[in-house]
């Protein structure tokens, strides 16, 4: 339908082409057959036709001059604009949105402001999340040093009892070990951020791997009485090992941080086809709906309060997606409130690498 539309608009223009040209040409045979009479003058045909050619040239010519500046008016508005929008632009305004309001987006230039709009607004939502995070690492160092801060000076009281004294230093510590952590996973992030961050892929089981660290985290989920459940078929896979872990450690961590005493996490691995799936369930609090989204994002917390009392930064299912994607793989979850939460992570059995 768009490719009949474009010819016929293209006959059409050809025919208004000519029928100008037809105009001026013909008013241009008019007006010397005129002034022939007028002046009793009878020229070879050829010189009759040279003479109505340039004559036609000449109308049509004058005709342009005089209408021109009005269209170049209007160019000129156009190019103020984008001229104006694209020093905005490299001075760091990106709310920029041009309009061409001749022509529509007919107008020959119609595709050129589409993409500076486009680029436009990709750079303010970068700009966004530039500003968002640099707002969110202030706030989480400081946090840990207004407390360490406030500690410390509680800590020159000289009528302070021993009990108090080696409480105050527990939060001190705790809050050193935060930014510690914080500090881990922003050197972590721009690290897997960087396009030269080498991968070391091997062939290694995966559910070995998982089996391993869940008796690693063992002092955790035993300590809360966790149930934990694995059902695991044998799958080997081609990947990083070392960052793999990293995202099963996130996940379990979390896990066993949210499951409430008593509670049961189960730990899936099972091969489809040619991908490996990975399942960590919990019986936690669960994720409302409208968080779904936004729980991979830097620093998005679904309870800011929970998660501060926990410990936790918001980075670390940053980093688990970050790690899953450089495998070319997908993370996802799936909660309902008061019905904990499932993260399911579906990785290729090759990899990228083969």
């Amino acid at each position: 339908m768009k490719r009949l539309w474009f010819v016929f608009k293209s006959i059409l223009t050809v025919i208004a082409v000519m029928s100008i040209i037809c105009l001026f040409w013909s008013a241009a045979y008019f007006i010397t057959e005129a002034i022939y009479t007028r002046f009793a003058w009878q020229p070879h045909p050829l010189v009759r036709q040279i003479i109505s050619s340039i004559f036609g040239f000449l109308l049509f010519g004058m005709t342009m001059s005089a209408i021109g500046p009005f269209l170049r008016k209007r160019e000129r508005v156009f190019w103020h604009h984008l001229i104006d929008a694209i020093n905005r632009i490299a001075k760091g305004d990106f709310r920029v949105n041009l309009q061409v309001d001749w022509g529509g987006r007919h107008h020959p230039f119609a595709e050129l402001v589409t993409r500076i709009n486009d680029m436009a607004a990709n750079l303010q939502a970068m700009e966004d999340m530039r500003q968002e995070f640099i707002s969110n690492v202030s706030h989480e160092i400081g946090s840990p040093l207004t407390s360490i801060r406030g500690f410390a000076r509680a800590l020159k009281n000289e009528n302070l009892s021993q009990e108090q004294r080696m409480h105050y230093l527990d939060i001190i510590e705790t809050e050193c070990v935060r930014l510690s952590k914080l500090s881990e996973n922003l050197l972590r992030l721009a690290m897997l951020d960087s396009e030269r961050y080498p991968l070391h892929p091997t062939s290694y089981r995966l559910d070995t791997q998982l089996q391993t660290l869940i008796l690693h985290c063992e002092p955790q989920w035993a300590e809360k009485d966790v149930d934990m459940c694995a059902v695991m078929e044998k799958v080997s896979i081609t990947a990083d090992e070392d960052l793999l872990s990293q995202v099963w450690l996130n996940l379990i961590h979390n896990a066993i941080k949210f499951t409430p005493k008593g509670g049961t996490i189960t730990v899936q691995v099972q091969r489809r086809g040619e991908q490996a799936i990975v399942t960590i369930s919990d019986t936690g609090p669960g994720i409302p709906k409208h968080d779904h989204p936004r729980i991979f994002e830097r620093f998005y917390k679904v309870d800011k309060s929970r998660h501060r009392a926990a410990g936790g930064s918001g980075l670390g299912l940053a980093i688990a997606k970050q790690i899953v994607d450089m495998h070319h793989g997908t993370i996802s979850v799936q909660s309902e409130p008061g019905e904990g939460a499932t993260f399911t992570v579906e990785l290729p059995i090759r990899g990228p690498f083969s």
